[in-house]
């Protein structure tokens, strides 16, 4: 075996496991941007994808993408399990790496298409179902494609170039995303009566941000890796610079355009932009200058911010802007290969796009890519999400995407971190000898936080001194609540203790299970809000949570009132109607 042997295939298997590692990345990414109740759904489905992906391509995939030169498909050789001729795919792609790592290398592309469609359909995608299309994708869409573009196919034939993969795997996976969010439709209370979107914020933007840099780490792999040679380090280390480079222009602009024309640097956008930067110069980072990838990127930062603003009014709901980043930037970043592109860039940069005086040859040649690819994995991605809705179902029910997949598809949670409270308090001289035991067992979640100052009950509405006052405490699903608050203010409730709490009543809860064992406790997650008012009649409020709440369903919720005796401030020790007069205006 050869020195140049040995580099190149050491520089493939690192290369195919940063990409691999990409998996991490996206995992981290989906859950952060979603909610709390879906966080086992969703790292299981990542966890899932890759090992389905991974057994399509080996039964099939690879061998209709790699088998001959067949313009449309692969036809020789397609099966490689148990196949005693793989010399025959010996000079495929490389000839100085062995078959079995330039398999991994592909293999971990073709799970990273797969990937991207989870994130589109979170939320409200039945396990079973996802699965079952993952497999589909892997084991036909994706190998045809593939074999079009990178297997020898026609639109190799007619000069298309798409180095990485922004329409091999970016498009794929996005027009897929694009079919399954369509088909299964948006999220419970993501639209109004009216049709206008909300927003439904994810629980953890710390695990986003580490995905997003975990992602970024993998693309280093991802680009450069595609070389599939070191023989050249001057094109590997130019390629990771345009990537680089995209990512950070692409950073900047859209953080800049959230800021104008949202109002705020929304961090979201930002971890969509870097994406989208990254997406944007995958097809030609070895075909563009280090300059033309500032300008791919910075403008890639741009089209991210409006495009997820486009499908969110366009009722395409993407917990996480998969559409928008890996479908609108794939074929953003497919186009700026017939603009962009440079001879002689890079050893790999053997023709010039438009911008280089190369004519509308490669850019037309993109753009029926384009619009090819799209055509094809469309109509065929939305044929299996059709054919699978009509046989086993693709969404789960309204009771169980209300409730959160993790319990109605997995039997266990993300964070089970409740706390059963039962202290033991010692007084006296510290040997023990009075001992007071805390009878109260508390069952309750940390507060997601309290919209009033106060630590302890937030007072709303005063009357006079002497006036009754009267604590109201709403248990209730935990969807409800901006619904509720957006009533409570109309009649003038200006503070709330809002605590997030389990509990269980004629629900009965669910059974969870932990590696098997089944958990005794059976607790939903809940919203907990305390009131208390004076001068709004008792009746007045409690008619508006009814009104705000009722729906005739189980889990509406419950509301308990109780008389307060006296409220205390802690700071100046005032009492009662004194003890209240910071908290509302007169």
């Amino acid at each position: 075996m050869s020195i140049t042997m040995i580099v190149d295939t050491l520089w493939v298997l690192f290369a195919a496991v940063l990409v691999f590692f990409m998996n991490l990345g996206f995992a981290a990414v989906e859950s952060g941007f979603a909610r709390s109740k879906n966080t086992v759904n969703i790292l299981s489905k990542n966890f899932i994808v890759f090992a389905v992906s991974s057994l399509g391509f080996m039964l099939l995939g690879w061998g209709l993408m790699f088998g001959g030169d067949n313009p449309i498909v692969g036809t020789q050789q397609l099966l490689i399990l148990g196949n005693p001729n793989l010399d025959f795919y010996k000079d495929t792609l490389t000839s100085d790496v062995p078959f079995w790592g330039k398999f991994f290398f592909q293999l971990v592309f073709c799970g990273t298409a797969a990937t991207i469609v989870s994130g589109a359909v979170a939320e409200r995608v039945k396990y079973i179902s996802f699965i079952v299309f993952s497999f589909v994708l892997t084991l036909i869409i994706y190998p045809i494609v593939g074999h079009w573009i990178w297997g020898g196919g026609w639109l190799a034939n007619l000069g298309f170039l798409d180095f990485a993969g922004d329409t091999v795997v970016h498009s794929v996976g996005g027009w897929a995303a694009l079919a399954g969010a369509i088909i299964l439709g948006p999220r419970y209370g993501k639209y109004d009566k009216n049709g206008k979107p909300k927003a439904i914020p994810g629980h953890n933007m710390s695990l986003a941000v580490i995905g997003l840099f975990v992602l970024w780490l993998g693309w280093f792999g991802f680009n450069p890796g595609s070389t599939m040679s070191f023989q050249n380090p001057g094109d590997v280390v130019h390629i990771l610079v345009t990537t680089n480079t995209a990512a950070i222009a692409a950073v900047l602009t859209a953080t800049a355009t959230s800021w104008i024309f949202i109002g705020k640097p929304d961090l979201g956008m930002t971890i969509n932009g870097c994406l989208a930067g990254l997406v944007g110069i995958t097809g030609s980072c070895a075909y563009v200058s280090v300059a033309s990838s500032l300008i791919i990127g910075a403008i890639a930062g741009v089209i991210v911010v409006f495009a997820v603003l486009f499908f969110d009014r366009a009722k395409v709901d993407d917990p996480v802007g998969a559409t928008s980043v890996h479908l609108v930037c794939g074929i953003f970043g497919t186009i700026c290969v017939g603009l962009f592109a440079q001879e002689g860039v890079t050893s790999l940069s053997t023709v010039n796009g438009l911008f280089f005086g190369g004519g509308f040859l490669l850019l037309g040649a993109e753009i029926l890519g384009v619009v090819a690819v799209g055509v094809f994995t469309f109509a065929s991605s939305s044929l299996v999400w059709v054919l699978l809705k009509k046989t086993m179902g693709i969404r789960v029910s309204l009771e169980e995407e209300i409730q959160g997949l993790d319990i109605g598809e997995h039997g266990n949670s993300a964070y089970p971190d409740f706390a059963i409270l039962a202290p033991i308090m010692a007084t006296g001289n510290g040997n023990g000898d009075q001992v007071t035991a805390i009878s109260q067992v508390e069952v309750q979640k940390p507060s997601l936080g309290t919209v009033s100052p106060e630590a302890a009950i937030s007072v709303v509405n005063r009357a006079h001194p002497g006036s009754k006052m009267t604590k109201v405490t709403i248990i209730t699903n935990q969807d409800k609540f901006a619904g509720l608050q957006s009533s409570l203010d109309k009649i003038g409730i200006t503070g709330l203790t809002v605590t997030n709490v389990l509990g269980y009543g004629m629900q009965k809860g669910h059974t969870e299970y932990y590696r098997g064992v089944p958990v005794k406790t059976r607790l939903l997650p809940k919203v907990q809000i305390d009131i208390v008012v004076c001068k709004i009649p008792t009746k007045t409020l409690v008619n508006t949570v009814k009104k705000a709440l009722y729906t005739g369903n189980m889990g509406d919720g419950k509301i308990f009132i109780y008389d307060v005796e006296n409220v205390i401030k802690i700071s100046t020790g005032e009492e009662g109607y004194d003890a209240l007069q910071d908290q509302e205006d007169e």
